[in-house]
């Protein structure tokens, strides 16, 4: 693909990408076209999380538009957070991490999280092991202290890119060979099927804390950086609790959504 620099070094793309569909002024607004075609070339990968846009000019070049439609359509996808936009001489227009959304108004594993926004949840193990109940873990899996539980280490990525890291503790007794099965699913759908023990229903508390130097490698990112940390209990349809997880998650990965809802009056 042919190509050259403008006076300020930025380099120019004079041939469309395969991806590019020019806009048709008959079928709705110019701006809202581009904005659709850009926003799939990065759903579709075309365009990847990092990459850096081509100048407007170019991009202006491309659609057959100025640059004053062009900055609509930049400003749309900015506002639903699939590109960013900086200043300075390393500044410019990029493709914007993918961020895993979470409702907290209903519950849901990560892996359903995922699904839901589109992005594809993968595990990887990174430890797993017996150990007795601490008092705290006792009173909140409602067992005696000293009782046997299964700890999970799970580092889990959103397409490829790590989110949080998972710690998980189960009753022995209550998910007899758990740590013997396939652990790189979904742990919920895992639970489901092999103990009907779906958990249906959580308590969640957060808290923001920083990323220490192993947590900081294996979520890649620096040390010090925020991190939002999950600690749930989570229940099976019977009321009964079958898991106490404390997660660590990406703080510019992840975004935290709850409902809210107006008390009625007595």
């Amino acid at each position: 693909m042919p190509g050259g620099q403008n006076n300020a070094g930025e380099e120019l793309l004079f041939e469309a990408p395969s991806w590019v569909a020019a806009p048709r002024r008959t079928a709705g607004p110019l701006y809202a076209q581009i904005t659709e075609v850009l926003a799939a070339a990065i759903v579709d990968g075309f365009l990847q999380p990092g990459d850096r846009l081509p100048p407007e000019r170019q991009l202006a070049a491309w659609f057959g538009v100025n640059r004053l439609t062009l900055r609509q359509s930049l400003a749309e996808l900015e506002r639903r957070r699939l590109i960013r936009r900086s200043v300075g001489r390393r500044g410019g227009t990029f493709v914007a991490e993918p961020k895993l959304e979470r409702d907290l108004s209903s519950f849901a594993g990560f892996s359903e999280h995922a699904r839901r926004i589109g992005l594809t949840a993968t595990a990887v193990v990174l430890g797993t092991r017996c150990l007795p109940a601490s008092a705290e873990a006792a009173a909140a899996l409602e067992i005696e202290q000293g009782t046997e539980l299964y700890e999970i280490r799970r580092l889990r990525l959103a397409n490829g890119r790590p989110v949080l890291i998972e710690r998980s503790s189960f009753p022995a007794a209550r998910f007899p060979g758990l740590l013997g099965r396939p652990l790189d699913g979904s742990l919920y759908d895992l639970l489901a099927a092999a103990y009907d023990a779906r958990p249906v229903r959580g308590v969640e508390t957060l808290e923001p804390v920083t990323a220490s130097k192993e947590t900081a490698r294996l979520l890649e990112v620096g040390v010090g950086d925020p991190l939002l940390a999950v600690e749930r209990i989570a229940f099976d349809a019977l009321g009964a609790p079958v898991e106490l997880a404390r997660d660590l998650f990406r703080g510019d990965r992840t975004r935290m959504v709850v409902w809210s809802f107006q008390l009625r009056e007595r």
